[in-house]
């Protein structure tokens, strides 16, 4: 029996659930502007800016980016854990 997950399945996975956020909430701080989170998204994604259409695709790089980094670390941890744990 197979006790590991896809690196991949999770690396889009995830990336894809960041992505959607952060479009979520570019869209929430256009249509609510006194409830911005922008400043937070400029701490969080490095070479971000507000209302640029090149700060707005680095967003969405790094957004991606993160769930793939995500993957990259939690997918070996899990897969070494559930094999030793398959193992007892």
């Amino acid at each position: 029996m197979k006790t590991g997950i896809s690196l991949l399945a999770v690396g889009h996975a995830s990336s894809l659930l960041l992505t959607i956020s952060y479009l979520l909430c570019v869209g929430f701080d256009l249509l609510f502007p006194e409830y911005a989170m922008f400043e937070t998204w400029r701490n969080l994604l490095p070479g971000f800016e507000w209302l640029t259409w090149k700060g707005f695709l680095i967003g969405l790089a790094e957004s991606y980016g993160y769930g793939w980094y995500f993957a990259l670390v939690w997918v070996p941890i899990y897969n070494f854990v559930a094999a030793r744990a398959s193992k007892s």
